[in-house]
């Protein structure tokens, strides 16, 4: 059985396990399959010894069939355990693109309630929901006392916010004062309004790059170094997104190609 095939299987396992409503042309409609495949999962669940049983032509899986509670514990996080991993992602650093994914594929095997805040939470999260809120019906927003290092001060901002960067660390948005594209980092937002005013300058929203150093620009920079052991292990450590592009040539000696916004950020390798 492939991969596809495979899921298909569990997912129907996990509507089964919970059913209390769906019918059979319900949860091929919900599964994207026919009534018929549906049948036949269900018929090979009974040939491995589970008890599928039916009210108010409802097909659910018996709690009490063979084998079943080990699956169960296989599948269940405890409120424990779903802590831990929530604390275990949350250490990946946020460059790291394997965070997003792990959250994902987190959430197509289990859907537990206290996994819901581990992309964005606390005033992060809410900041998030008007960001996307402000996407959808394309509004103007404020960002609410923004702190700056780079202008060393802290004011509001009237932006077309319009895309998030991985893992919602940063958004990029159209500034109405200079009227040209940012990125604004999550963590110095203390507020989001969302104004009244519609999106007036659309055609202009092209979000730059982002090179391996989190540095943004519009146009990239082709690098090529040679380091030695020690820098591409400082590189790997400070920078996982650099990992990508670098080439193992020796045991003392990597290849590092890629390309940059920037020679600032790499020039600490040279």
């Amino acid at each position: 059985m492939d991969q596809p095939k495979i899921e298909r299987v569990l997912r129907l396992m996990k509507l089964l396990t919970a059913n209390n409503c769906l019918t059979i042309d319900e949860m091929a409609d919900k599964l994207g399959l026919t009534p018929r495949t549906v049948y036949r999962y269900i018929d090979t669940f009974r040939d491995a010894g589970f008890v599928v049983k039916k009210a108010n032509n409802c097909p659910r899986l018996d709690t009490n069939s063979p084998y079943f509670k080990d699956i169960s514990e296989l599948i269940h996080f405890t409120e424990e355990e779903a802590f831990i991993l929530k604390s275990a992602i949350e250490s990946i650093d946020e460059n790291n693109l394997l965070k997003q994914n792990l959250k994902k594929k987190l959430y197509t095997v289990y859907d537990y309630n206290i996994l819901a805040d581990t992309i964005v939470s606390g005033k992060n999260g809410r900041n998030v929901q008007r960001l996307v809120q402000a996407f959808e019906s394309k509004q103007q927003v404020v960002l609410k006392d923004y702190a700056s290092a780079h202008g060393n001060d802290i004011r509001d901002r009237v932006v077309e916010a319009y895309a998030f960067t991985t893992n919602y660390v940063q958004v990029w948005c159209y500034c109405l004062d200079d009227h040209k594209n940012k990125l604004f980092k999550m963590s110095r937002i203390e507020g989001v309004e969302i104004l009244s005013e519609p999106w007036q300058f659309e055609t202009a929203h092209h979000p730059g790059f982002i090179d391996v150093f989190r540095i943004s620009s519009d146009e990239l920079i082709p690098v090529k170094l040679k380091l030695s052991l020690r820098a591409a292990n400082l590189l790997m450590e400070e920078y996982p997104l650099s990992t990508k592009d670098l080439i193992k040539l020796s045991d003392t000696s990597w290849l590092f190609e890629t390309k940059v916004c920037s020679l600032e950020g790499v020039g600490r390798f040279v």
